[in-house]
């Protein structure tokens, strides 16, 4: 691309290469600098850029033991008994009954990042977790993608604080987290080292958590003095071409702390999924509410491909919700269909529940849907809803039926969709089977097309899929969108837990493992963000630093990683001229990066030179503005989607 980026393919795409993973190791947690004062975010679940050292020996140890049959401690209390329980070595407990009102259910499962975990069975007396401390763990399959982890953490002498960020935003410093090193043995005597980190059970940040819960319970009960506690998922990248005999589990340093595990589990190799259509969960909000009725939700397919399935997330909640039915369809006009609709299942039925923090996957529908196709995801809600997890700023039109009319999910119609809802409540991804790839597009309201055109499909990823499917000769990847409109690179504007108002999402390098790292098929990321952290104060070199994070976390997951400049504001009334100041210098930095062999992008795309008015550079050009200055309308996003090399982005 010239100036505007150039890409270096340094091996980047490795899927056929299962011998990068033996190069590379893991490090400790990533600390980022955060505004003027030293605030630290840390960025630890993935493979760092360190080599690890390759096993002396070349036979394997013993492939040691199941989880459940290791799990010696008690953590979990019945509330009103919970004498002699005692998870932090001051007397305190998790509530059997909060867990249970989440959805959580002893023995079942709950699919956290992807990755079906099973809970443990707890009940009064009954051991439900580790300390882990290198205990040989052998899993219940043999090669997976990606390892997870369910864990809280307890620190050494008491609970230490977080750092707080940016307007008070707790960013989780490492003060709250304890860290330890693992390690994953093939059978092939190869060994991969990983480092674990998991925030404190109090302390830690919600924006984080896997499941967050009102109270703890102390030695005499319930004990809403400790305020809120929290369980963590974390995912580990393995080698999905090699078999794992073991993993040994971290242990952590001396005065670190103790890393709590729940669960253990992963990703399992088994039939590649690509998504076709994503959208990242907002915040928690207010809806409705809804009972006793059905949403009709409109997605539009980027890639093709057979055997549909559908993601259902339950993000930040904290309490189950039922699906009574499901559907898919093709769209017709509005909400009607076009010939039938297909029921979905989960796991053979019909209805499914999914507790809070969790996601549940449909069953395969047998059904193909070609690329750039508008389809109907109906979902048919038997109880009362309040609240859920949105993703936000929609600007395509959504549906639903009155209160009280009953499931119409296989309607055909579209009679019964009087209603129409702006956000995509519960839906999160759309998968085809056997697609070729995809990509993610992780950035703010521009990249979520805030002022486009509704039901125009005119964002710029959607422009860059069908440029993508219209040339021949080239791979027809997902593009899936995961922007939320007022998002941050290092900032939560939505603290992850509680009811928001305007929910505008954890900051990105909090959400990047599970709105990008996990995401089926994934093979390359475009980060498009900070102009929303410049705005509201954050340093230049925070935002520097945090696109570097994001970037070299999704190179330990294999991805290919492009980013773009940050475009024009002047107009906007927080773009100042020390805004505008800050906007140079972290665009200075990134084209510094196009001939740099140590960079961490594999391109750099400059939407700044794309949109800016050469009159006056610190504005958008007036026929790309949508009138706010800030956002690029239909012209000017689509100028951005046409200036990106499809050769450079998934040419071989």
């Amino acid at each position: 691309m010239g100036s505007d980026g150039t890409s270096r393919r340094r091996g980047r795409r490795r899927r056929g290469n299962p011998a990068y993973y033996l190069l590379r190791g893991t490090a400790a947690a990533v600390a980022a600098v955060l505004l003027a004062t030293v605030v630290t975010i840390t960025v630890s679940h993935g493979l760092g850029t360190e080599p690890p050292k390759q096993a002396e020996q070349t036979n394997p140890q013993a492939p040691g033991t199941p989880f459940g049959a290791l799990v010696d401690r008690i953590g979990v209390s019945r509330d009103g008994s919970s004498a002699n329980v005692d998870l932090d070595g001051s007397g305190n407990s998790l509530s059997a009954q909060t867990l249970a009102s989440a959805g959580w259910i002893p023995g079942r499962e709950v699919v956290l990042l992807g990755a079906p975990l099973e809970l443990p069975d707890y009940a009064p007396g009954r051991p439900d977790h580790l300390v882990s401390d290198g205990q040989a763990v052998r899993l219940g399959a043999d090669r997976y993608r990606s390892l997870t982890f369910l864990a809280t953490a307890t620190r050494t002498g008491g609970t230490e604080t977080g750092d707080t960020g940016a307007g008070g935003i707790d960013t989780g410093g490492a003060g709250a987290e304890v860290h330890g090193t693992g390690r994953v043995v093939y059978t092939d005597g190869r060994e991969q080292e990983f480092v674990l980190s998991v925030p404190d059970w109090i302390t830690g940040p919600a924006s984080e958590a896997a499941l967050t819960l009102p109270y703890a319970n102390s030695a005499s009960g319930p004990d809403p003095g400790l305020g809120a506690v929290r369980l963590y998922a974390r995912d580990v990248p393995v080698d999905p071409a090699r078999e794992i005999s073991h993993v040994v589990l971290p242990e952590t340093g001396e005065g670190e702390g103790r890393i709590h595990l729940f669960s253990v589990g992963g990703r399992e190799v088994g039939p590649e999924w690509t998504g076709t259509w994503a959208r990242a969960t907002s915040g928690y909000m207010e809806v409705g509410p809804w009972e006793d009725q059905t949403l009709r939700l409109s997605v539009r397919t980027t890639t093709g491909g057979a055997n549909v399935r559908i993601r259902l997330d339950n993000t930040f909640a904290d309490a189950p919700v039922t699906v009574g039915a499901a559907s898919l369809a093709p769209r017709d006009t509005g909400a009607a269909v076009r010939g039938s609709a297909v029921p979905l299942t989960f796991g053979g039925r019909s209805a499914t529940v999914i507790p809070a923090g969790g996601q549940v996957f449909s069953d395969p529908a047998g059904i193909s849907v070609p690329p750039q196709t508008n389809v109907l995801v109906s979902v048919y809600l038997p109880e009362r809803v309040a609240t859920a997890p949105v993703h936000y700023a929609s600007v395509d039109t959504n549906y639903t039926s009155a209160p009280g009319s009953g499931d119409h999910t296989l309607d055909t119609t579209g009679e019964p969709f009087t209603g129409r809802i702006d956000q995509w409540p519960f839906l999160t991804g759309v998968e085809v089977l056997d697609g070729p790839g995809a990509i993610v597009a992780l950035g703010d309201s521009i990249t979520d097309g805030v002022r486009s055109t509704r039901d125009a499909y005119s964002r710029w990823p959607d422009v860059l899929s069908a440029r993508l499917a219209a040339r021949p000769g080239l791979p027809d990847p997902g593009v899936l969108n995961l922007g939320v409109s007022g998002n941050h690179v290092v900032r939560d504007d939505y603290p992850g837990e509680g009811v928001a108002t305007i929910p505008r999402g954890v900051a990105m390098t909090r959400r990047v493992h599970r709105d990008v790292l996990v995401q089926n098929g994934v093979d390359t990321v475009v980060v498009f963000a900070g102009i929303n952290d410049l705005r509201l104060g954050t340093s230049p070199e925070a935002v520097i630093s945090g696109i570097g994070h994001i970037a070299r976390l999704a190179h330990e997951y294999d991805l290919r990683v492009f980013v773009a400049t940050l475009g024009p504001c002047g107009g906007d009334p927080r773009c100042t001229a020390e805004v505008e100041q800050a906007r140079q210098q972290v665009n200075t930095y990134l084209r510094s990066q196009i001939n740099d062999p140590m960079s961490p992008f594999d391109g750099v795309w400059d939407f700044d030179a794309v949109l800016r008015d050469p009159q006056d550079p610190a504005r958008m050009r007036p026929a790309y503005d949508s009138g706010d200055h800030l956002h690029p309308g239909d012209a000017g996003l689509r100028a951005l989607a046409e200036s990106i090399d499809l050769y450079q982005l998934v040419g071989s």
